[in-house]
């Protein structure tokens, strides 16, 4: 059956500009890290991805490692763009990057020129598409000097194949010394994507926000459910086993009672506000303008929706703030 995006795709879901850049994203993106690729159902997949179109979501977050098979979700996607999406190209925000082991080699992996170049190739082939919008670091190269990660970015953008370029997984001062670069090239740099959500807010406590905000740039905030604790399921306790990211390890060091502690105190005041404890994790981080799209993922479209309805209620009242921060600390 043919796919036709809904008419009324772009009435619900609110779009953030990223400073003053010609970048704008809607505040909720679709990441196709988890539950994406060759292991997953193709029609599953597609049912998400057109629906979440569908829904106001044209700002898809891929990577060169991401799928069961490292680019598998890529093809995934690439195989939904040539068969649904190609005739809305130019609506799509499509993003993708290189950093984490992706083959074997000693250029499989960080940010040397060879490496983001030739990964950039293999995603453009995969995903059937001429250039991304927007080509990520996807982590900083502690052996090479990151002027070298900087002018690779800068090179793809003169060469077509991205429109901006953004770094992930960066703290302050590796951003800093970045965006330096990047404004002596005049290279189109946009965000920094980063681990952050209400139990883990490094983005914040350190200024990297507050820095972003001040470059023209924003944040994408990867994680913002810090997978899957920031929901009901464990408020009756966090089993040993639970997937935590590595960002989000040093939460459970001391044990799990606190944490669960603090999901219950946080539900609390969610279910006063009208929202699950989901949807005001995500709207808790878009209290600042400087993070532009939250990125989410999903098993199946009910999940999706009830993650975009966090954006019906984004504000909060000095007291909610105060309350929250006091839970947090």
């Amino acid at each position: 059956m043919t796919y036709s995006a809904a008419e009324h795709r772009y009435d619900n879901l609110p779009i953030r500009r990223v400073g003053r850049t010609g970048l704008q994203l809607p505040v909720v993106s679709l990441g196709l890290w988890r539950n994406f690729g060759d292991e997953r159902p193709f029609a599953n997949s597609r049912q998400i991805v057109l629906d979440a179109f569908d829904h106001g979501v044209f700002s898809f977050d891929l990577a060169n490692n991401y799928g069961p098979s490292k680019g598998s979700a890529e093809q995934t996607f690439g195989q939904i763009f040539q068969e649904d999406l190609k005739p809305y190209r130019d609506e799509l925000v499509i993003t993708t990057k290189a950093g984490f082991p992706a083959w074997p080699g000693p250029y499989g992996a960080f940010g040397s020129r060879k490496t983001l170049i030739g990964s950039l190739d293999r995603s453009l082939k995969r995903m059937h598409l001429d250039y991304v919008d927007l080509y990520y670091s996807h982590r900083p190269d502690p052996n090479i000097d990151l002027q070298e990660t900087a002018q690779a970015l800068d090179q793809i953008v003169r060469q077509g194949k991205a429109l901006y370029v953004g770094i992930s997984n960066y703290d302050r001062d590796q951003t800093a010394e970045m965006i330096g670069y990047f404004k002596d090239m005049h290279t189109p740099f946009t965000v920094n994507q980063f681990s952050y959500n209400m139990l883990h807010e490094e983005a914040q406590t350190t200024g990297l926000i507050d820095l972003l905000g001040q470059n023209n740039a924003g944040l994408v905030a990867y994680g913002p459910l810090a997978e899957g604790l920031l929901t009901q399921r464990y408020l009756n306790g966090i089993p040993a086993d639970f997937p935590i990211h590595r960002t989000n390890k040093y939460l459970l060091v001391n044990g799990t009672e606190a944490v669960v502690k603090q999901l219950n105190a946080l539900n609390a005041i969610a279910q006063q506000r009208g929202q699950t404890l989901a949807q005001m994790a995500l709207a808790w981080l878009l209290r600042s303008e400087a993070v532009t799209s939250v990125i989410i993922g999903t098993t199946n479209v009910d999940h999706l929706h009830a993650n975009l309805d966090a954006t019906k209620q984004l504000s909060f009242s000095d007291e909610e703030v105060a309350d929250i921060k006091k839970i947090l600390k």
